[in-house]
């Protein structure tokens, strides 16, 4: 039943669009949308939409979310707040780019509710289309049965884009933009951390070219949502030598200011390691990323940590990092290296860190990474620590054999 209505609401949505001679992205109009709660139970979602596009509809449990995905919607502009003023039995929403050419919107239901009615009727004078929804209450083991991602539910284990060929014997490195799409990251004014972390991932890419003898992949290269499983998948199909995730993100709680290099453990080294890592394990639930039987597909990538011979590289790694931001004048965090079990560093066979470049919960913090010389001099660094430690493994593969 469920298969039958997401091909419904394409084909309903693609034949509004075909009927109209459309240019551009359709937007969101604000003053046609409304998202609120049923009379008698239930909610009703309305989102006007400058024309009309091919889009589909369905449920996610653990925990229940209703999902749109449309081909597609220029969200520019609009706050969830704007749609979503006051939480009801629809809690909260995001929306954003979740791959190329489709956007997505996510609602967090307050209950158990399913779709019982869905339509975009177009004005066939001015093209607008409004997409209705109208949720009904439901029973926890009947949201269950019905609830499920469409058949290519793959989706976020897939890279923004195809990874290029990389040359048996070449160094590579993966670098990690975090965050994307509809997952912004941390938010400051109109500061997003995925913003920022693709413009120093970008940066980084081109050092490294810069200084020869180095394969940069980055795991995402424009605004768009790749899940924490996709991005390890990306670094073991390139075979990637290191993998080097960057962020900035908040935290109320700790010393949560100055640069952060994170390696794995499955016990964090402090409350806020562990805070940190329980937010990041959220993004692909917020993005609307079907997490369950999901442990037997990436056992292969995410288990058997102890291997010996990747941790102790990667501890040489972080270290390496870790003083090449302290020389290019941080600053740090009062203890620069912690631990915790972030999803991305779970490659056995990979040396991955997690970079915190900066707390946009912290003032000094934000001013820097808003400032663009003081990110040109972190990209530097970040640049000769890779490659520092690149040279120091290299020299110490003969030995490692042995």
């Amino acid at each position: 039943m469920r298969a039958v209505l997401i091909a419904v609401m394409m084909w309903i949505g693609a034949a509004a669009v075909a009927a109209q001679d459309l240019s551009g992205l359709a937007r969101i109009d604000p003053a046609r949308s409304e998202i609120s709660d049923g009379w008698f139970g239930g909610a009703e979602v309305t989102l006007g939409l400058s024309q009309g596009v091919p889009f589909r509809v369905f449920t996610l449990a653990e925990p229940p979310r209703l999902v749109v995905d449309f081909r597609e919607v220029d969200f520019t502009g609009i706050a969830p707040e704007t749609l979503l003023p006051d939480a009801g039995r629809i809690a909260a929403l995001r929306f954003g780019a979740f791959k190329p050419g489709w956007s997505r919107l996510v609602m967090d239901l307050a209950q158990p509710m399913v779709p019982e009615a869905i339509a975009m009727p177009v004005d066939t004078a001015s093209g607008r289309a409004d997409l209705r929804i109208t949720l009904r209450d439901a029973e926890k083991n009947t949201f269950a049965a019905q609830a499920g991602p469409p058949g290519d539910a793959d989706w976020g284990v897939q890279a923004a884009a195809p990874p290029p060929a990389i040359e048996d014997d070449s160094f590579v490195v993966v670098i990690d933009p975090g965050h994307g799409g509809i997952d912004p990251g941390a938010v400051r004014d109109t500061t997003s951390e995925k913003d920022l972390m693709l413009d120093i991932g970008i940066a980084l890419r081109d050092a490294l070219r810069r200084a020869g003898g180095v394969e940069v992949v980055l795991t995402r290269d424009t605004d768009t949502f790749v899940s924490l499983t996709g991005r390890v998948a990306l670094a073991h199909h390139v075979g990637a030598d290191a993998f080097v995730s960057l962020h900035a993100d908040a935290l109320s709680q700790g010393q949560a200011r100055g640069a952060t290099v994170y390696t794995l453990s499955e016990e964090a080294s402090d409350a806020a390691s562990a805070q940190l890592a329980a937010q990041h394990d959220r993004a692909d639930i917020l993005a609307g990323v079907d997490l369950s039987g999901t442990d037997d597909q990436v056992a292969a990538v995410l288990m058997d940590l102890a291997r010996t011979e990747t941790m102790p590289r990667t501890h040489t790694l972080a270290t390496a990092l870790i003083e090449a931001m302290d020389v290019a004048g941080g600053p740090m965090n009062r203890r620069p290296r912690r631990e915790a079990a972030f999803s991305v560093l779970k490659s056995a066979d990979i040396p991955s860190v997690l970079v915190e470049v900066g707390f946009l919960s912290d003032t000094r913090d934000l001013a820097n990474l808003r400032d663009p010389v003081w990110r040109a001099v972190m990209v530097e660094a970040l640049a000769t620590g890779i490659l520092q430690w690149r040279d120091t493994d290299l020299a110490m593969q003969p030995l490692v054999r042995q």
